[in-house]
């Protein structure tokens, strides 16, 4: 079943405010700054969370994220789905997550392209598929269900590679735009991820943007990654999420924002997290970027000020 973003239903009674996400930059939300968060004069654009971490019934954990929930916009961003899994999504963990977007009715949901389980076991990483009709098939059944279940559109989000499949008969862009098309949800561009692969595989990272579907962006994220070498002495990029966003990520940013428009970007920073000041100047450095470009894109601005 295709959901459009405008005519969501709304599960339940409301609870919290109705806050969809502006087209402002947010922070990934962790404990530790919560306190800084909520005392802050600068106002977060909005705040994402691991759907994973609240999947529990109770705790301090959903008694902080209740405030925040109040205060600020959410996304809720899921890791353990394994959209692209050939044994199919976990149903108890699908329940899990609608408990969590129902209880907190976020702004938007979203997943990745990538799977992590195997029969009864369950990888600590976000693994690649190959880009053919199967894996296709297969990942459109998986998106059906989930928006189903959740009554709500979700996003995916494109993956960094570091290897390519023989298997592929389709690149990337066209797979992710065949997915988006026949599911009927939306996207959530990490740019990042494109540099990363774009650096692993080869590629220029600006071809592979002018080919990707903006027009069905709805979201984007921005994070470090860390820098390696490969078993033959090769550059390797490695998506870490431990340091600020490189400049050249930056700059392929800007040229998204100058041709899409200002929409919502999350900074990601989820190892060595250092102390809020420092993930508050990179969401500024982003808000910066929106004000000035957004309002020029030419594809206009398709997100609701805020």
């Amino acid at each position: 079943m295709a959901w459009s973003a405008l005519t969501t239903p709304i599960v339940g009674t409301p609870r919290f405010p109705d806050a969809p996400l502006p087209p402002r930059a947010g922070a990934g939300l962790k404990a530790d700054h919560i306190d800084a968060i909520l005392a802050d004069d600068y106002r977060i654009g909005f705040l994402e969370v691991h759907a994973e971490n609240y999947m529990g019934d109770g705790g301090a954990a959903h008694r902080a994220l209740s405030a925040i929930r109040t205060e600020f916009p959410l996304s809720v961003h899921g890791v353990g789905l394994s959209i692209g899994s050939e044994g199919g999504i976990d149903p108890a963990h699908l329940e899990r997550l609608a408990k969590v977007v129902e209880r907190y009715e976020p702004g938007m949901v979203s997943e990745h392209l990538a799977w992590s389980s195997h029969d009864a076991g369950y990888f600590n990483d976000l693994l690649p598929v190959p880009y053919n009709a199967d894996t296709l098939d297969r990942v459109v059944a998986h998106i059906g269900q989930i928006q189903d279940r959740l009554k709500r559109q979700i996003l995916l989000e494109n993956p960094s590679t570091y290897v390519a499949f023989e298997q592929s008969t389709m690149s990337e862009t066209d797979f992710i735009r065949e997915i988006a098309q026949k599911s009927g949800c939306g996207l959530l561009l990490d740019i990042n991820n494109v540099f990363v692969s774009a650096t692993n595989h080869g590629w220029k990272p600006i071809q592979y943007l002018r080919s990707f579907p903006l027009e069905m962006v709805q979201e984007i994220h921005l994070a470090g990654h860390a820098e390696d070498v490969d078993d033959e002495g090769e550059k390797l990029l490695i998506d870490a999420h431990d340091r600020p966003v490189a400049e050249a990520v930056w700059k392929l940013y800007e040229i998204v924002i100058c041709q899409a428009g200002a929409m919502p970007t999350l900074v990601e920073w989820d190892n060595d997290v250092p102390e809020w000041p420092v993930l508050r100047r990179e969401a500024m450095l982003a808000d910066a970027v929106l004000k000035r470009l957004g309002p020029s894109a030419l594809l206009g601005s398709r997100h609701a000020t805020g």
